[in-house]
């Protein structure tokens, strides 16, 4: 069964996620926004092999430090159509907030593409394109979980008033994952946990929430 480790990275508190297989210590990590000693430092202490760099989505706050990609000798993986919002410092909110780093964001190895499986030793993550807060977001399903970016969550939707967002693919986006068992656990880009069940509830109608980051 795949273990989750979450850490809060970030002016933005984004939740980066490290998620691993303990039997056989192989991982991979989730949205490294910000604070790469603190997430290295982490990754060095865990004993865990991460093989892989996977961004939800391409703001600044959830891919500050994919630089460790290079310490770590991993690839980095995105979805395609996020691509200008990586590279794009006034699109990516960057610059807009005033953040920088002063670290130059890595070109992906390799884009990620619906439906596609990515293997964390005995475990698999299925990936969601789940477009809406922007037109390359992707969700991660799994066995018991899923990590949804900024899709989704707990009590709250990812707003579509930036650059590339669109109320009605997010709609989409969001009425899929509710499809998910209701035990799923949530684990969003930002804020504690929740389930498909509790959001489900909440959700009558997707516009009923509230947009967050």
């Amino acid at each position: 069964m795949l273990k989750i480790k979450t850490l809060e990275v970030g002016p933005l508190q984004t939740n980066c996620y490290l998620v691993f297989d303990p039997e056989c210590q192989e991982g991979l990590i989730v949205d490294p926004g910000a604070d790469k000693p603190k997430i290295i430092k982490t990754v060095e202490k865990s004993g865990v092999r991460f093989k892989s760099v996977v961004n939800t989505h391409g703001h600044f706050d959830h891919v500050g430090a994919d630089t460790i990609k290079e310490l770590l000798g991993v690839p980095l993986y995105l979805h395609q159509a996020d691509l200008p919002l990586l590279k794009n410092a006034r699109v990516n909110q960057a610059l807009i907030l005033g953040v920088d780093n002063g670290e130059k964001i890595p070109t992906p190895d390799g884009f990620l593409e619906e439906g596609q499986e990515l293997a964390v030793g005995g475990g698999r993550l299925t990936v969601w394109h789940t477009p809406g807060h922007s037109p390359g977001g992707i969700c991660l399903v799994a066995a018991g979980f899923v990590l949804t970016g900024d899709t989704l969550f707990n009590s709250g939707v990812g707003r579509t008033d930036l650059e590339g967002g669109s109320d009605p693919d997010l709609e989409r986006s969001l009425r899929r994952l509710l499809k998910l068992p209701p035990e799923t656990v949530v684990y969003p880009g930002h804020g504690p946990s929740t389930t498909i069940g509790a959001e489900r509830r909440l959700l009558v109608d997707p516009g009923d929430k509230q947009a967050t980051v």
